[in-house]
């Protein structure tokens, strides 16, 4: 089933969703259930899939020179949503990248996907690799998520990439994207973030899950811009609770967003770490009822691993 089916079927009522992380490699599928068994209960309609590019390492050779070599350090997406959708009979939505993909590997991508039954997937750019200044696409690969929803729509015309292909298979995938309340920190301002938005859903996205924010004026704030830039498909707010008091800090660095003084007044108070996770928790909780009560289509909670955090928010709004 479609995210958006599920939208429309809930007529206004808030979902849940989580994201989980493939484990590192050497890990297996046991920390993916160890983190989604706790939060079943609750029943959310579909269960996103992160992707991660590959990177590179330095290995050192005996001849004292260092060997560059490319990893992907999390692999495993496209079967761990299989396992997912096996074994709590939900959806799966993986995420598709640009980064580390060509075209075709991105339509061989979607052709498995599309013989697994999963028709639903969120198109993003992805993040630049570690010490590289900027984003770099593969060679004929994609370098905006625009030209990935692009491809993506293709497919679902039944347009592949080889040409001499007629009468293909027409896929019929629901396609997800990203947005950022607080502008993508590479767009001049947010009425060009806007326009970037508008065009991934011209292109055929059918709705956007935000990247996380703490203020939550944030968010109504970017839907209202959306609305009157003429973006008219659902927009989910995604959540992070603050745990560690370092996060204080490395998610604005790495995020580009801001935090509100009451929750860095609080946290800054904390006398311990349980009490500024305590404080986290309950900043979380907050946020979650008060979007819930404004009508939200889905609290999408990135769960980074933490099922014991991620249920006391949720157990105590829905």
């Amino acid at each position: 089933m479609k995210v958006t089916d599920y939208f429309e079927k809930a007529k206004g009522q808030t979902l849940i969703s989580y994201e989980v992380l493939p484990p590192l490699k050497g890990g297996g599928m046991q920390a993916i259930f160890d983190t989604l068994d706790p939060l079943m209960e609750f029943k959310p309609p579909f269960v996103d899939v992160t992707y991660h590019r590959e990177e590179f390492i330095y290995n050192k050779r005996a001849s004292g020179y260092y060997e560059k070599t490319a990893i992907r350090k999390r692999p495993g997406t496209v079967g761990i949503c299989a396992s997912i959708m096996h074994r709590y009979g939900v959806d799966a939505v993986p995420h598709l990248i640009c980064g580390g993909f060509t075209k075709e590997d991105t339509e061989n991508a979607l052709i498995d996907l599309n013989f697994l039954n999963i028709n639903n997937v969120l198109a993003l750019r992805g993040d630049a690799r570690k010490f590289d200044g900027k984003f770099i696409p593969e060679p004929d690969g994609h370098k905006f998520a625009l030209d990935l929803v692009k491809q993506i729509t293709d497919m679902n015309e039944g347009k592949y990439l080889d040409t001499n292909i007629e009468n293909g298979e027409k896929m019929d995938f629901c396609i997800g994207v990203a947005g950022y309340p607080e502008k993508h920190f590479e767009a001049p301002n947010m009425d060009s973030d806007l326009a970037f938005a508008k065009a991934k859903v011209d292109a055929g996205a059918n709705y956007i899950v935000t990247q996380m924010f703490f203020d939550n004026q944030k968010y109504f704030d970017f839907v209202d811009a959306c609305r009157n830039a003429g973006i008219d498909v659902p927009i989910v707010p995604g959540l992070k609770p603050i745990t560690k008091k370092y996060q204080l800090n490395s998610l604005p660095r790495l995020f580009f967003l801001d935090m509100p003084d009451d929750l860095v007044k609080a946290i800054s108070e904390a006398k311990n770490s349980e009490a500024m996770k305590e404080v986290g928790i309950e900043w979380a909780i907050a946020q979650s009822k008060e979007l819930k009560a404004k009508g939200a289509p889905c609290l999408h909670y990135y769960t980074m691993g933490d099922s014991d955090t991620i249920r006391r928010i949720v157990e105590s709004v829905f």
